[in-house]
């Protein structure tokens, strides 16, 4: 990095972190200020990083040997593992300072202060080889409906209002980081926000979005979350889940609470919550989904693979399509087989499912227990398994992550339960 260079830090979060031979070893998620006791400017002393199994570590600034546009490379490939804590002198870019509202004073210090909120920091290299924040991006608050104010920078001297009461913080600039990460890295940076920024950062994300986010969090942030909700978002919110996941979110309320969401539901969403509630915990209804993707026997090879292309459905949804007589809906008709993706490509368009169907695999039961099914799916190299009633009707399937997440310790999710000392300092 050249004396003088300027970096602004929230452009850097979501890039990839290397080290000097060319291995990622994480990516950015924010930026590190140190206060201090005199006028100086506030002083970048780190990144944070996150690497694999969403632990978050502190990268010190001067073992950074660039930053730009594309990625951050370090200059040793020794990694200090302790997870990062905040400092009580240290603020987190994003975090803390994104979204302030502040009021920038004119140069000349002559007129009214322009309100606005910080949009992003600027800092400077000098020639102690300290970066210091010196530029704070501002977008002008112009307070018309119809009108966006002009994003302009400002000397880190002449903003007020930069370091001061949390409460003035909005929450659109950061919900436009957010919403470049997936739903699973978005959940693992809603955790690390305070517990009323999360909830008004959740508050605002789309329904959709914060369907996708809630089912990467652990169970008591679920609950945090949906509760701050008025009811009727907070329905809205469990008919975007996946059924299996809105039952598991429900079965944490109270009885009485239950029952108000599922009536506010529209009654095609919750029929398949209700069946899944029903279930012995534990067991293959427990954990299935209801929603696989289940097609009849005339159904062609072209039109399977068109199903299977649709985006909305998970990698493991989409691996295979399970064929029954109609209706296509579960509990469907009688179960015939199922069909992987790779027969799928494998054969002519023209053909029909029926004729190429595997059925050598006995479907689970609602009851069978999950020692059981993980049995079976690592006998048979499955990533999803048919689950039929007693008149051999399709009521669900069990994938992998199911199965997953139910082996897992509960609170698999937690930061603070991702094993590895946290004293560690490794080579990569």
């Amino acid at each position: 990095m050249t004396m003088g260079t300027r970096v602004y830090v929230a452009r850097l979060a979501g890039l990839p972190v290397f080290d000097p031979n060319g291995d990622r070893v994480g990516r950015v998620r924010d930026g590190v200020v140190r206060l201090r006791t005199t006028t100086r400017p506030p002083q970048v002393v780190g990144l944070v990083a996150e690497m694999a199994l969403r632990r978050r570590i502190f990268l010190p600034i001067g073992r950074i040997t660039s930053m730009d546009a594309e990625n951050v490379v370090l200059s040793s490939g020794s990694l200090n593992l302790r997870r990062f804590e905040k400092r009580p002198n240290e603020l987190l870019v994003i975090e803390d300072l994104l979204d302030r509202r502040v009021e920038v004073v004119p140069e000349h210090g002559e007129g009214a202060a322009t309100p606005g909120v910080v949009v992003d920091i600027g800092m400077d290299l000098n020639r102690n080889n300290e970066w210091l924040v010196t530029r704070v991006a501002v977008r002008e608050h112009t307070g018309r409906l119809t009108r966006r104010g002009h994003v302009f920078q400002a000397e880190y001297e002449r903003v007020r209002g930069l370091v001061g009461p949390t409460d003035t913080q909005g929450t659109s600039n950061l919900l436009a980081l957010l919403e470049q990460m997936r739903p699973a890295d978005m959940a693992n940076a809603l955790q690390d926000l305070p517990d009323a920024r999360r909830n008004e950062v959740a508050a605002a994300l789309s329904d959709r979005t914060l369907a996708d986010v809630l089912e990467e969090l652990p169970e008591h942030d679920q609950v945090e979350i949906l509760v701050r909700l008025d009811r009727e978002r907070a329905a809205d919110v469990l008919e975007r889940m996946d059924p299996d996941d809105a039952a598991d979110l429900l079965a944490e309320l109270p009885k009485a609470e239950q029952t108000v969401l599922l009536d506010l539901m529209e009654p095609e969403e919750a029929d398949p919550v209700r069946q899944l509630m029903n279930y012995r915990p534990g067991t293959a209804g427990s954990v299935m989904t209801s929603e696989p993707v289940i097609l009849t026997p005339d159904t062609t090879v072209a039109e399977a693979l068109a199903r299977i292309r649709e985006p909305e459905l998970s990698p493991v949804v989409a691996a295979q399509v399970f064929v029954a007589r109609a209706p296509s809906a579960t509990p469907s008709g009688k179960y015939l087989g199922m069909v992987h993706f790779q027969r799928l490509l494998r054969e002519a368009p023209s053909s029909i499912l029926g004729g190429i169907v595997d059925n050598d695999i006995e479907p689970l039961r609602p009851d069978a227990p999950l020692a059981e099914i993980i049995k079976r799916m690592a006998t048979y190299d499955l990533v999803a398994m048919p689950v039929i009633d007693s008149t051999r009707r399709l009521v669900g399937a069990v994938t992998v992550d199911d199965v997953l997440d139910h082996s897992l310790p509960r609170d698999w999710r937690e930061r603070d339960n991702l094993g590895a000392d946290e004293t560690d300092e490794v080579t990569l």
